[in-house]
């Protein structure tokens, strides 16, 4: 079981080609057994050299539990042991989040996240392992599919981001994980408020997913893995297109702004002019972050009524006009 738990995580990592030769990681750990479980993985297959990797641990405590300074102890003392570099941040969420007018979960998210950026900067580190499971990648997909989101919301967690965030466990179930740990004799930290049923993802794990499982699929955990594959596949064959078309309809191209040929534009599918709208919005500003379905829609109908001078500004730093047969997307 614990050599089977390791080759499975090893082959995502080479599937995924999460890890390259001699690569600095940071992994973020909380001294939950999802992450103590990637680090000691992470950890053997580098001593078995199955893995050319340093390893830096990098933990959050977020003050908010009682037990948030033994959660502390117990990663530092594991570094200790095996002569692993420690890093940890202290800070409290609750009133960061009170300050930011964040919810808690958002907030202490910021937060590890800006402390993982700020060791991988200090160290020169080259990715940031995150420990996502197949479970938190499936409530995911739930979660989006309640808010109402496109098909992006259904491709779940994905196994790596950014060239940078990686997600060694996220073909692995969280039994396994706990087992893991059990065989292990990990004894890692429980976070009791994953119990408590306050907010979305809480009650999605200990209520709706134990129902489907027990009243309709016991496999759903696999069949929704399943439909998150079939989707990431045909996204990345629609970005693939999308990017061709983009090529053929660019007519102008700078830093800060991109300019599209509007006839060609409004010839194209439904699917394709909204993927458009999005890609070059990414590509002028970034990020397409906080713009919606509406946002997409208005620009789609204003390049369609094609009448004189308008422009669009469905976030406050892009602006998208139509003018002379041409599409402007301009930051400002």
């Amino acid at each position: 079981m614990n050599n089977m738990l390791e080759d499975e995580i090893l082959s995502t990592i080479k599937k995924f080609n999460l890890i390259n030769q001699n690569e600095k990681i940071i992994c973020g750990v909380s001294g939950g057994p999802d992450s103590i479980c990637m680090l000691d993985i992470l950890r053997k297959l580098k001593e078995e050299k199955k893995l050319d990797i340093e390893i830096i641990v990098s933990h959050v405590n977020h003050m908010i539990r009682k037990e948030a300074e033994e959660d502390e102890k117990y990663v530092e003392n594991y570094c200790k042991r095996y002569r692993i570099k420690f890093y940890a941040k202290r800070i409290d969420v609750t009133q960061y989040a009170n300050n930011k007018k964040q919810g808690t979960e958002e907030a202490g998210r910021n937060v590890r996240y800006a402390f993982f950026e700020e060791i991988l900067e200090k160290e020169n580190a080259d990715k940031i392992a995150i420990a996502h499971n197949k479970n938190d990648k499936i409530e995911t997909m739930i979660m989006n599919v309640l808010r109402g989101s496109g098909i992006s919301g259904l491709k779940g967690i994905e196994p790596i981001r950014n060239n940078k965030y990686i997600r060694p466990l996220i073909e692995i179930e969280r039994n396994k994980i706990e087992e893991y740990c059990e065989k292990n004799k990990l004894e890692p930290r429980i976070d009791k408020t994953n119990f408590i049923n306050n907010c979305t993802r809480n009650k999605i794990r200990n209520i709706v997913l134990p129902y489907i499982n027990k009243e309709f699929n016991p496999n759903i955990i696999e069949t929704l893995n399943r439909l998150s594959i079939v989707i990431n596949e045909e996204d990345r064959y629609l970005n693939k297109q999308t990017i061709e078309i983009f090529k053929k309809l660019v007519l102008e191209e700078k830093k800060e702004e991109i300019i599209l040929n509007l006839k060609e534009f409004n010839k194209q599918d439904i699917i394709i002019r909204k993927r458009l709208i999005l890609y070059t919005i990414s590509k002028v500003i970034g990020t397409t972050e906080n713009i919606e379905m509406v946002n997409i829609d208005d620009i789609v109908k204003l390049c369609s009524n094609n009448i004189g001078n308008k422009y669009l500004t469905p976030k406050k730093n892009i602006k998208v006009s139509i003018n002379k047969g041409k599409i402007f997307f301009e930051k400002f």
